[in-house]
C-alpha cells in the first residue's frame, strides 16, 4: 500500500491467490494488512515512545515491519516471542543486521504494556485535549474524529463508539440481486441470516468467491446501508410511468446491479427486520418509529412490480467496465453527470451515489483515513452539489430522487443538500426514514443516516426528493 499506493481492498485478495495462500494463513495475512492500517496512528506514537527516532524518520520497509510487529503484539493473540522473533526475521531478512537489532529493541520495549496501559501514556489527555486524545486512542486523523464528532452530535462519547466501530473487522455482507438469486440459496452455501435488507445475507467465514451465486454474479458482495438506500428509491410511489431509471455515478457497480435487477424483476422480497417479515408497508403510514409517513401518498403500495431499464452512467472507463459486469439488462454508459447527454426530465427514478470522502467505509478501507485530506472538501462540495443539482434536472416531475454518500461529514451530506435546494422551488423533500420501515435509530429526519455503531453498516447517508409537478 505504501509503495503502490495501492487500496486494501483491491490489491490483497489478488496477493493471496498469487502466494497461494488460503485459510488461516490467508486470514492471518489479511488480519496483519488491514489492522496495522487501522491502527497505524496508535502504532506510531507508541513506537515513538519506546524509539530514540520519530517513526517519520525511520527507513519505511523497517517502520512497516516494526508496525507489523507491534500489531502482533498488542491486538492479536500471538505470543510476544513468536511476534518479535517473526518481525526481527523479516527486518533481517529484508533491510539487514543492525535494523534488525533496532527493531528488536523496539518491540521489546512494546511489549512491556497492553494497548489499554499505552494509551494514557502516548494520548493527550481527555480532559485537557479530547479530540486529540480520541485520535490518538482509536488511530483516526485528528480532523476525522472533528467532523464524525459533529455529524453524532457533538457527544464524545459516541464518537467514542463510532471511532471503536471503525476499527472493528466487518463482517462480509452479500446481496441475492432479485431474480438472479435468492437469499435462501445464500443461506444454503453456508451464510447467515441478515438483519435488515430482505436481500442480504452475512457470510461469517470464507472466500465470498467460493459462493456459487456470487462466482456467476447472481450476488454480490455488498454492505446492508448500501443494498437499503438503492431499495429505498424504489419504493417511494411515483405517478405516471415508471420505466426510466437512471444511476448517475454508477461505479463500480454495486447499486447499479441491484437497481437493474430490481428495475428488471421488480422487488421480489418481504420487507423484514429483527424481529422477523415486518407488516406489509405502505407509505401513509409511519414504520419507523416516530418517522412520520408522507401522508400526500395515501395507501400505495411500496414493492416495485418491475419492467423499468436502468442507463447506469459512469465517467470513469476502468469503472464503467466493473458496472457492465455488475449488470446484465441496464444500459452502460461513460458519461459525465454534470454534462448530461440525456435530455431534461427524461427520467422516473435517478440514484445520484456522489463521490465524497468515504468516511463512512473507514472499516472497509483502512488505509483511506491516512489518505484523505480536509483539503478535497471544497472541490469535492462543489462536483456533489452540480451532480445533485443535474440529478434533479433529470428527473422529470413526479420524480424522485436520491442522493447518497458514504460519508457522514455534514459538509457532504445535509449541507449540500440545502445548498442546492435554497436556489429550487420545485423540489420537495421526502422523509427518507419512512421508507426504511426495517431500521430503527436513523436519525431525526427528514434525511436517514447509517452508522457502524448503531446499525453494523456503513455510514451511508440517504436524501429522497422529488421533482414536484
Amino acid at each position: 500500500m505504501d509503495e503502490r499506493d495501492a487500496y486494501a481492498n483491491l490489491l490483497m485478495p489478488v496477493l493471496l491467490r498469487e502466494r497461494g495462500l488460503s485459510g488461516r494463513d490467508a486470514g492471518l495475512a489479511t488480519e496483519l494488512a488491514y489492522g496495522t492500517l487501522r491502527g497505524l496512528g496508535t502504532y506510531d506514537e507508541i513506537v515513538a515512545a519506546c524509539s530514540d527516532r520519530a517513526p517519520e524518520d525511520l527507513d519505511p520497509p523497517l517502520l512497516d515491519a516494526i508496525r507489523l510487529g507491534v500489531h502482533q503484539l498488542l491486538k492479536t493473540r500471538v505470543p510476544p516471542h513468536a511476534a518479535v522473533g517473526t518481525t526481527v526475521d523479516l527486518v533481517r531478512l529484508r533491510v539487514g543486521v543492525g535494523p534488525s537489532k533496532y527493531a528488536n529493541a523496539v518491540l521489546r520495549k512494546v511489549a512491556t504494556r497492553s494497548l489499554e496501559q499505552w494509551i494514557p501514556i502516548v494520548a493527550p489527555d481527555p480532559a485537557d485535549d479530547p479530540i486529540g486524545h480520541l485520535a490518538v486512542a482509536h488511530s483516526h486523523p485528528r480532523w476525522i474524529v472533528t467532523a464524525l464528532r459533529d455529524a453524532v452530535g457533538g457527544d464524545f462519547d459516541e464518537t467514542a463508539d463510532l471511532l471503536a466501530a471503525d476499527n472493528e473487522r466487518p463482517r462480509v455482507t452479500l446481496v441475492a440481486r432479485p431474480g438472479r438469486a435468492t437469499v435462501g440459496e445464500l443461506l444454503a452455501s453456508g451464510a447467515e441470516p441478515a438483519e435488515f435488507s430482505p436481500y442480504a445475507a452475512y457470510l461469517l467465514e470464507g472466500d465470498p468467491g467460493t459462493v456459487p451465486a456470487v462466482a456467476e454474479a447472481r450476488a454480490a458482495v455488498q454492505d446492508e446501508a448500501s443494498q437499503l438506500v438503492a431499495l429505498a428509491l424504489t419504493r417511494v410511489p411515483v405517478t405516471g410511468g415508471d420505466t426510466r431509471w437512471l444511476d448517475m455515478c454508477a461505479g463500480p457497480g454495486g447499486k447499479a446491479g441491484l437497481l437493474d435487477a430490481l428495475a428488471t424483476h421488480g422487488d421480489t422480497a418481504v420487507p423484514s427486520g429483527p424481529s422477523g417479515p415486518a407488516a406489509p408497508f405502505h407509505p401513509g403510514a409511519s414504520p419507523a418509529g416516530d418517522a412520520p409517513g408522507p401522508s400526500s401518498e395515501g395507501s400505495s403500495p411500496v414493492r416495485f412490480p418491475g419492467g423499468a431499464r436502468l442507463l447506469a452512467a459512469e465517467l470513469q472507463y476502468h469503472r464503467a467496465r466493473l458496472v457492465r459486469q455488475a449488470t446484465r439488462e441496464a444500459g452502460v454508459a461513460v458519461a459525465d453527470g454534470t454534462m448530461p447527454a440525456w435530455r431534461p426530465g427524461a427520467f422516473d427514478r435517478v440514484m445520484v451515489d456522489a463521490p465524497c470522502t468515504g468516511l463512512g467505509a473507514l472499516r472497509r478501507r483502512p488505509e483511506s483515513r491516512w489518505r484523505r485530506d480536509p483539503r478535497s472538501l471544497p472541490e469535492l462540495g462543489r462536483l456533489q452539489r452540480a451532480l445533485l443539482a443535474s440529478a434533479l434536472d433529470a428527473a422529470r416531475p413526479g420524480g424522485v430522487v436520491a442522493y447518497v454518500t458514504c460519508s457522514p461529514h455534514l459538509a457532504e451530506t445535509a449541507t449540500v443538500v440545502g445548498d442546492v435546494l435554497r436556489d429550487r422551488d420545485d423540489v420537495e423533500t421526502l422523509d427518507a426514514r419512512a421508507y426504511l420501515p426495517e431500521v430503527k435509530d436513523l436519525g431525526d429526519g427528514p434525511y436517514a443516516q447509517f452508522w457502524p455503531h448503531r446499525h453494523g453498516t456503513d455510514a451511508m447517508f440517504l436524501a429522497l426528493l422529488r421533482r414536484r409537478g
